[in-house]
């Protein structure tokens, strides 16, 4: 398998040689004089370029005399990627342009692993709609005609749009607000990779505009070859056959129609397949790979790969095809220090998790599940089926697993900001959480499981949404994580009664707690109690006593006292806005579930303050006095945290 792995990286690697496109550069106008106060001006403005935009977060405007310059990096930069390469941009500039007025440079290449734009010119951009000049380049190898090609297009302009889409959603979340990644699974072509992105200094509609005229412009020049880049001064479009810039960390999958099995792939026979299963049931812990092939052309390189991975748990028997990373424990070992304890960085009721380095330098997050935990292989599994399936930004990414011996194991991207509840339940911390922050925080949570309801492959219910199971990036991003006790639905499935209830206490939804009745209302539930905190800086389990945060929240508003639940930390922000997500939040714990709103529909309300919003009905208590007592013994965790079958408890430090 590592053998396999090194052959496929060192092919991908020389595929990208021949294939790699870069950005555009551009010198336009006027000329001027070697000693000139226009080329001191621009040296001047050059010389803290890179520091600034750094500064200020991605994105720089300045102007000194009649020079203006303009310079930003990719969402997502490193810092140092980030200046380096926009001291490259600048050198390119002052070498190739050294006496031009109007120069500019989207500076891309795949081994730094960064794009950025830098510009000069001798009027003010900042703020307006530029279209031109533009740049292209295009790969040199042809698409290949012989297959579907009217397939092609047809899969090829829906990636467009939805990196389009993505692209050009303003949530003011970011500096760098106007930018999109997309990784499209095509049905009879590789995957294609496509990034989109503005100057954040434009409105929407011009970005949108611009994004339009770069795709056109591909389309009319460009078309037919393996990937292209279309510059302008206002904005960037790309798309290969291969991930590039590192923009793809954190990529949205457009969904598309299954692939067909390979051929060629050696078939499992009908007694070998029951033999797996009945391994699988009487360990309930494996991970099982049946079957691959693997061939290699030098003039005509292929690599193809097909897995079949038996999924069971107490509720179904799952298989799929995927391909996954399966890292060695002598990797895991030395990436750990030997599971090192000063290396722990949480425990959770499967296990422990621990900080990683690889020898790359990337930082992983590695959970260690416990030998001879039943509920451990299941979430195990449940994991790795999943998450090799499931890719979004605000989804937490999973990297890979190990699975030998008795050693179950599952490595994680690295989220140095830990989980929201040590943020928000936190007295000291809680005052960086600023209203725009928590906006952002819970519009992502909403996209995240608009993407799991929706948008992807699968439809999927997550089962345990709360504040410790969302993971904050280096700029407090939210990142949805533990999809152990999620569940797969098909497409056309809507809800689901299972006889082994899991999740948390006082976020489960009371049909479920009663019924076993679960759907995508219940993670919608679940979504409202965790607005409800983000607005109180409250757990909801200290509010038991008054039946739940839900429903002491509806009594405050049915009182009209709705303000009284406010984290006093927000006291500057407008209550007229804050009493609008209270509002919200109530719809989503509504008693009654068809009243709840799907999460599509909550995103639109949490975006606008002119959607007319339905009155919210009688939240649903979490508890009643005839389950309190028993439910709250039975859902006693190792940690106090309350989960019913001890299925989630969780200490969790930063990852």
């Amino acid at each position: 398998m590592k053998n396999i792995a090194s052959i496929f990286l060192s092919i991908s690697l020389l595929f990208q040689t021949f294939n790699g496109v870069k950005a555009g550069f551009l010198c336009v106008g006027d000329t001027f004089l070697a000693n000139s106060s226009y080329r001191q001006n621009r040296d001047s403005l050059f010389s803290s370029l890179a520091s600034q935009v750094i500064t200020n977060r991605g994105f720089y405007n300045a102007s000194l005399n009649s020079v203006h310059a303009v310079s930003l990096c990719r969402r997502g930069y490193e810092r140092q990627a980030c200046i380096n390469c926009v001291e490259k941009a600048i050198r390119l500039i002052k070498t190739s342009c050294s006496d031009k007025v109007d120069s500019f440079n989207w500076n891309g290449d795949d081994a730094d692993q960064v794009s950025c734009f830098v510009r000069t010119t001798n009027h003010s951009t900042f703020q307006k709609l530029e279209l031109g000049p533009a740049t292209r380049d295009a790969s040199n190898l042809d698409i290949d005609s012989s297959k579907n090609m009217t397939l092609f297009r047809q899969e090829w302009e829906a990636t467009v749009n939805r990196t389009l889409a993505d692209a050009t959603v303003n949530t003011s979340a970011s500096v760098l607000k106007y930018y999109g990644v997309v990784n499209a699974e095509f049905v009879e072509f590789p995957n294609v990779y496509m990034m989109m992105q503005c100057t954040p200094d434009i409105t929407s509609g011009e970005c949108k505009r611009c994004l339009e005229e770069c795709v056109t412009y591909f389309r009319d020049v460009s078309w037919g070859k393996q990937g292209g880049t279309v510059g302008r001064p206002s904005c960037l479009f790309r798309w290969d056959l291969y991930s590039f810039y590192g923009a793809f960390a954190n990529k949205t999958r457009v969904p598309a129609p299954p692939r067909p099995l390979i051929p060629q792939a050696q078939p499992i026979s009908l007694t070998s397949l029951k033999e797996l299963i009945v391994r699988l049931r009487n360990r309930k812990k494996k991970l099982v790979v049946c079957s691959y092939y693997f061939q290699v052309s030098f003039y005509d390189v292929s690599v193809l790969i097909s897995f079949v991975w038996l999924v069971c748990t107490e509720d179904d028997c799952i298989s799929d095809s995927q391909f996954m990373l399966r890292f060695d424990l002598s990797m895991v070992l030395l990436a750990t220090g030997d599971f090192s304890p000063e290396n722990k960085i949480g425990q959770g009721g499967f296990g422990s998790v621990y900080k990683g380095i690889l020898p790359s330098g990337e930082e992983i997050a590695v959970k260690r599940l416990k030998r001879g935990s039943g509920q451990g292989g299941i979430e195990f599994r449940n994991e790795v089926l999943l998450l090799t399936r499931l890719q979004h930004r605000n989804l937490v990414k999973l990297l890979g697993f190990c699975s030998e011996g008795e050693e179950d194991i599952l490595i994680y991207e690295h989220v140095p900001n830990s989980s929201l509840d040590h943020f928000i339940f936190n007295e000291e911390k809680r005052v960086l959480l600023t209203w725009n922050v928590r906006y952002r925080i819970i519009e992502g949570v909403a996209r995240g499981l608009i993407y799991l309801h929706e948008d992807s492959q699968l439809r999927i219910i997550h089962r345990d949404l709360k504040a410790s199971n969302i993971l904050l990036d280096a700029e407090m991003n939210p990142k949805v994580s533990d999809f152990g006790m999620a569940r797969l639905f098909n497409m056309d499935q809507t809800r689901g009664v299972t006889r082994r209830r899991v999740g948390t206490f006082g976020y489960m939804a009371p049909e479920y707690i009663k019924n076993g009745r679960f759907s995508a209302k219940t993670d919608v539930y679940s979504f409202g109690v965790v607005l409800l905190e983000m607005i109180t800086g409250q757990s909801n389990k200290n509010y038991f006593e008054s039946l739940g945060l839900p429903a002491y929240a509806w009594k405050c508003w049915v009182a009209g006292e709705a303000v009284r639940i406010i984290d006093p930390v927000l006291s500057r922000t407008p209550t007229n806005e804050i009493l609008r997500f209270i509002h919200i939040g109530l719809l989503c714990v509504q008693e009654n579930v068809a009243k709840r709103p799907t999460m599509s529909l909550v995103i639109q309300w949490l975006g606008s303050d002119t959607i007319a919003i339905p009155l919210p009905t009688i939240a649903a208590f979490t508890m009643t006095e005839l389950h309190r007592t028993d439910a709250m013994d039975q859902a006693k965790g190792e940690a106090g945290t309350l989960s019913l079958n001890k299925l989630s408890v969780s200490e969790l430090s930063p990852r």
